[in-house]
């Protein structure tokens, strides 16, 4: 069995090797395991940073294309390189890697496809009430949407069998933490989360570091799960009168859906987008 642990990056050189050096070699229940840095464009040291370090394997992208992209570049690298199971984690140390052991464990057992590192958020001092309440609405809109009991669905430290990740498809530009739950739990693959622990603050975090622009963007990212997912609980009408809006949402994501296997899964259409490519499908 062999269990590969990716962590994506941009610009890490200062954090990369605080995490890397408390990666496990060896994980109950496998006898190989191996890292994957997916570098997304970095403009510093960080190759050199995870060379140094000892990581197996580097994914470069010539040129920075966003979190969501680096973590399907990850998943497609780590299928590549045969793995059986992935972890995911961050670059900044934010997650206890002492947790992994915990976080495979259900996938080890059967029990699982997918399991989710549970973070005490709570007791997170350097979270922000912002990004606590917006932590708890996002676990809220995945429960309503993929029929899972996640409590922590934005959290990026989690574990997911070769066969899940061969199933999962990223659309979002700016997040895959939602959409892949969702994904997952539509498809029948059993999702569960495990209480994990975290470090202390390296940096701020990169996603939250534009308060306006992350509330603008999590409310997007919401939004455009219930429009795709669950398009009759968005529209506020009667399944007869917005059966063509649920119809036209269907079509975006097959239209998606077909433009991410033509071309790069990694430069996913924007909503603009969608309507302009379904316009161009019915003229």
């Amino acid at each position: 069995m062999k269990l590969i642990i990716q962590i994506p990056c941009y610009n890490e050189e200062q954090t990369l090797g605080v995490a890397l050096a408390e990666l496990p070699r060896s994980v109950p229940g496998f006898t190989e395991v191996e890292w994957l840095v997916i570098d997304d464009g970095s403009r510093d040291n960080t190759v050199a940073e995870a060379k140094k370090h000892g990581v197996d394997h580097v994914v470069r992208h010539p040129n920075n294309k966003g979190l969501a992209a680096a973590f399907r570049t990850g998943l497609d690298a780590c299928l590549a390189l045969g793995a059986d199971v992935i972890v995911n984690t961050d670059a900044d140390n934010q997650y206890n890697a002492g947790n992994i052991p915990d976080l495979v464990a259900p996938i080890l057992e059967g029990t699982a496809d997918m399991v989710i590192g549970e973070r005490p958020i709570a007791s997170i001092d350097h979270f922000s009430p912002l990004k606590k309440m917006l932590q708890r609405l996002g676990s809220w809109v995945v429960r309503m949407a993929s029929h899972t009991d996640i409590p922590d669905a934005p959290s990026g430290f989690r574990a997911i069998s070769r066969v899940a990740a061969q199933q999962l498809m990223v659309f979002n530009n700016y997040t895959y933490t939602l959409e892949t739950i969702i994904q997952a739990g539509q498809k029948g693959m059993s999702v569960t989360s495990v209480p994990v622990q975290v470090n202390d603050d390296l940096r701020p975090s990169r996603l939250v570091k534009d308060i306006p622009s992350y509330i603008r963007q999590s409310i997007f990212t919401i939004i455009r799960i219930f429009v795709v997912y669950k398009p009759f609980r968005f529209f506020p009408f009667s399944r007869r009168s917005c059966f063509p809006l649920a119809c036209s949402s269907g079509c975006v994501f097959s239209i998606t859906t077909s433009r991410a296997a033509e071309a790069d899964t990694s430069n996913p259409l924007s909503l603009p987008d969608f309507w302009r490519a379904w316009g161009d499908k019915r003229s």
